[in-house]
């Protein structure tokens, strides 16, 4: 294997077919492309230490390890504008050559999603290679009093302090759960990263936090062992049906539903609920995104989606995904087309609602730093 990693950038039949297809297109692809002795920069558009970064440092080496040629993929971190900066990089310097892939958060849709002018990339222009729906967990300091999420009314009335990328990343998602509850939560704009939001968490700067599931794995849970962080709840997953349900990753855990009848005494619904689901369906069932950029050529999105495929067979991958990913799986084709669809768009009338909610509570205004 030739992946390095940049300290700095789911029937018998059917997975028998499924394995020989990916083992034809990767043959074919394999024959026509070659990445020998290149690197492969992995452009991720936040800071180090935060979900989005943790997942692609997982799949890069085994990436690199199964592309034709094993090339060195490395991890490139952009961090800045609540995703945009890096993104707008991207879509104006990435060659079709295969060498560079994008991998895009809530936080990138999101922008894109409510009219940002800071944006200026169009996700209809790219190649998706990979989709990876994931979760998270939001958690607050046990100087809260909160000491399970059995307890989560205790947070009513409290001042709580929430680390922030911006409203128009991914934290809208909590930003506008958090409102809907009814909670008092003072959101700090400006956070390059979710990795950022997690050290000013452990610093005591903050009392409330979330973090992807990937991350919060990784970095939160060790907190939690250590009794210095409390979770309170996942956001959930959807059923085929889009029905909320618990995340299977966070099983004990209540999704964001049940959580805001246990602070609220009823279930949520109404034009607020309605805003956070559209902005929660887009920023979790259909998460994080690799992208090749436009006028990549057929054979090279072959070979990556076949890279992709193999890489999932891996042992190591087998072996290691639950622990770092959870039990989300990564998907190509057409799947990752489906929740490429559902990740980037969003009606007129919940897009201004959210917006103006934005202008008139926060002060935010698009474009601006947040």
């Amino acid at each position: 294997m030739k992946a390095l990693l940049n300290t700095t950038r789911r029937g018998a039949i059917a997975m028998t077919f499924g394995a020989a297809a990916s083992l034809a297109l990767a043959g074919s692809a394999m024959a026509e492309v070659s990445f020998e002795g290149k690197t492969i920069e992995w452009i991720i558009p936040f800071s180090a230490g935060g979900g989005s970064d943790t997942w692609a440092r997982f799949n890069a080496p085994l990436l690199g390890k199964y592309l034709p040629g094993e090339p060195t993929v490395v991890v490139v971190n952009e961090p800045g504008g609540g995703s945009t900066k890096g993104t707008n990089l991207f879509a104006a310097r990435a060659k079709p050559d295969g060498l560079t892939i994008l991998g895009t958060s809530g936080s990138t849709q999101f922008p894109y999603l409510l009219g940002d002018p800071r944006v200026r990339y169009e996700y209809a222009d790219w190649e998706i290679v990979m989709a990876s729906p994931t979760g998270g967990v939001a958690y607050t300091s046990p100087s809260t009093g909160v000491t399970s999420p059995e307890e989560i009314a205790k947070l009513a009335g409290q001042k709580l302090v929430y680390a922030s990328q911006g409203a128009t990343s991914l934290d809208l998602v909590p930003l506008l759960g958090f409102e809907l509850m009814g909670l008092d939560v003072q959101h700090v704009f400006g956070f390059k990263g979710r990795g950022d939001g997690r050290l000013a968490f452990e610093r005591g700067e903050t009392n409330i936090d979330y973090q992807t599931s990937s991350a919060y794995i990784k970095n939160v849970q060790p907190l939690v062992d250590a009794g210095t962080a409390v979770p309170l709840f996942s956001w959930g997953v959807l059923d085929e049906n889009g029905n909320l349900m618990r995340d299977p990753t966070f099983p004990d855990l209540p999704h964001f539903g049940e959580a805001y009848e246990m602070v609220t005494g009823k279930a949520p619904e109404g034009p607020g609920y309605d805003a956070y689901f559209a902005f929660f369906t887009a920023g979790f069932p259909a998460q994080k995104m690799v992208f090749l950029p436009k006028g990549t050529p057929q054979e090279i999105v072959d070979a990556y989606q076949a890279a992709v495929e193999a890489m999932k067979a891996d042992p190591e991958y087998q072996e290691n995904k639950e622990a770092v990913l959870g039990t989300y799986e990564q998907v190509t084709g057409q799947a990752a087309q489906a929740l490429f669809e559902k990740g980037t768009q969003i009606t007129p009338e919940l897009r201004k609602q959210v917006v103006d909610m934005l202008a008139t509570d926060y002060g935010v205004k698009l474009g601006t730093d947040d």
